[in-house]
């Protein structure tokens, strides 16, 4: 976690949402295409609200069972 990022962040860069996940890029686009993980835009930026990414850990866990 850099200077910038906290843990009390509400919204990531695709790049941030990605490292928490353990997962690329491109793949996290490919996930939010999907509509698999919630995203928002703030002007022409995308973003992660970070209550997303447990919520999809949590349906990921879900269908494992």
């Amino acid at each position: 976690m850099s200077i910038t990022e906290t843990s009390t962040d509400l919204l990531l860069t695709v790049e941030q949402a990605a490292e928490r996940l353990q997962l690329g890029r491109t793949t996290l686009y490919a996930l939010i295409g999907a509509g698999e993980i919630e995203s928002v835009t703030v002007g022409r930026l995308r973003r992660i609200p970070a209550e997303a990414l447990p919520e999809y850990v949590s349906r990921l866990r879900q269908h494992a069972a």
